[in-house]
């Protein structure tokens, strides 16, 4: 296929796409096709606005009376439940706040109070670090073992078995963006008699997720990455109606008391959702994710999903057209896929920073890993022809083994 080929099926891909194309609503730099949306979204239209009315008028102005007069008191769990239709949660099961690395602690803690007569996890041995050592500390503190086992082969592992407590699993791989199979793998623990906990940090906005159609138990995510609400924006926690009033904080703050302001000194734990949170939210990290969830306002991620595909697709066919020979991480399997695309290379790193150095900016993930995120509101079919193209120059001109861009910064 010819590079005008391309052309011309980008151009009508992105006429048929059209309807959800919502570039309109992020700040994006003239002349970069980002491709790091899986890392750390783009800046949605409506944030800066929103920040500098935090900061100015409700910080600035209205002081400590914001608590009530702006509803920040209220905020996490309002945010929750505008995060929870991204992720199919009905309101009331859903809180933002703290980081995911806290609200995984919290879950693993809850789901021990659960299952108290059992004493094994399931995780992945190739899922984020973070989550294997939170679950490892998790595991020293409760007596548990923890058995690593690929979502693929959990099904297996679990038939029959009566000494699992949890499977706890990331959605997509955040490395190849395989796609795991989270209505399969539920089930199949629940048959079990375990509990489903699921990180969704590379699936949240991205890709339907359907927790409550899947009777999925805990789940936790981010707000930074496809959900776009910036650098460091708090994590939220899902807590599925059914499990809310047997659910035991192992972190009890303030913020989760069922009196707040009576200023008691014991706790006891509101009802419902709000028994997840801890202590006072980083309100104006909180409220800039508020608005950068508004993006999505009007679209179901159904349709982003149909969007991404059509997106990422035609990336591999790119790719194959203009560099052929190229190796993939991610799956051939449209549908097996998340919304990345991972090209392995052994000069990975090199070639990162060379495509950044083009305005094509993507990420590396060790050891060989090109990892291309494609945050489907903001990317086009056209964009993506221009990421295949550079790529296919860069190699063809060993643009990657220039001593310049094989020196690590601190963040790879």
């Amino acid at each position: 296929m010819s590079i005008d080929d391309l052309r011309t099926e980008a151009a009508s891909l992105d006429e048929m796409h059209g309807a959800t194309d919502l570039r309109a609503r992020f700040l994006l730099p003239d002349g970069v096709v980002y491709l790091d949306g899986n890392s750390l979204g783009a800046l949605p239209r409506a944030v800066p606005a929103a920040v500098s009315d935090a900061v100015e008028q409700q910080w600035g102005r209205d002081l400590i009376t914001s608590w009530n007069v702006h509803g920040w008191w209220d905020a996490p769990a309002r945010v929750g439940d505008a995060l929870g239709r991204i992720v199919g949660a009905a309101p009331g099961q859903v809180v933002v706040g703290d980081s995911t690395s806290v609200r995984l602690h919290q879950v693993l803690h809850a789901a021990a109070a659960l299952r108290p007569d059992r004493s094994v996890v399931l995780a992945d041995p190739a899922t984020f670090p973070t989550d294997l050592y939170v679950l490892d500390g998790a595991a020293r503190q409760l007596g548990w073992t923890v058995e690593h086992v690929s979502p693929g082969d959990a099904a297996a592992r679990l038939d029959g078995t009566s000494d699992v407590v949890a499977v706890v699993y990331s959605h997509v791989d955040y490395r190849t963006g395989v796609l795991w199979d989270l209505p399969a793998v539920t089930r199949a623990a629940h048959d079990a008699g375990a509990l489903a906990i699921w990180d969704l940090c590379h699936s949240a906005g991205a890709v339907p997720v359907e927790l409550d159609a899947h009777g999925v138990d805990l789940a936790v995510g981010c707000g930074y990455k496809y959900l776009n609400g910036g650098p460091g924006a708090p994590a939220f926690v899902y807590v599925a109606t059914e499990h809310q009033a047997a659910f035991t904080n192992v972190i009890p703050g303030w913020h989760g008391h069922a009196e707040p302001f009576a200023m008691s000194g014991e706790y006891r734990p509101a009802a419902g959702v709000d028994r997840a949170r801890i202590g006072t939210p980083p309100m104006l990290s909180l409220l800039a994710l508020e608005a950068a969830l508004t993006a999505f306002d009007g679209v179901e991620i159904a349709s982003v999903r149909a969007r991404s595909l059509s997106l990422t697709a035609f990336l591999r066919r790119c790719i194959d057209a203009l560099a052929p020979g190229t190796s993939y991480a991610s799956p051939d399997d449209d549908t097996l896929r998340g919304s990345q695309v991972a090209v392995r290379h052994p000069d990975a790193y090199g070639v990162v920073q060379a495509l950044i150095a083009r305005g094509v900016v993507g990420d590396f993930r060790t050891p060989d890993i090109v990892r291309l995120g494609v945050a489907a509101p903001y990317l086009t079919h056209a964009d993506m022809l221009t990421a295949a193209v550079h790529l296919a120059e860069v190699l063809a001109g060993c643009e990657h083994l220039d001593p310049a861009f094989s020196r690590r910064s601190a963040v790879t």
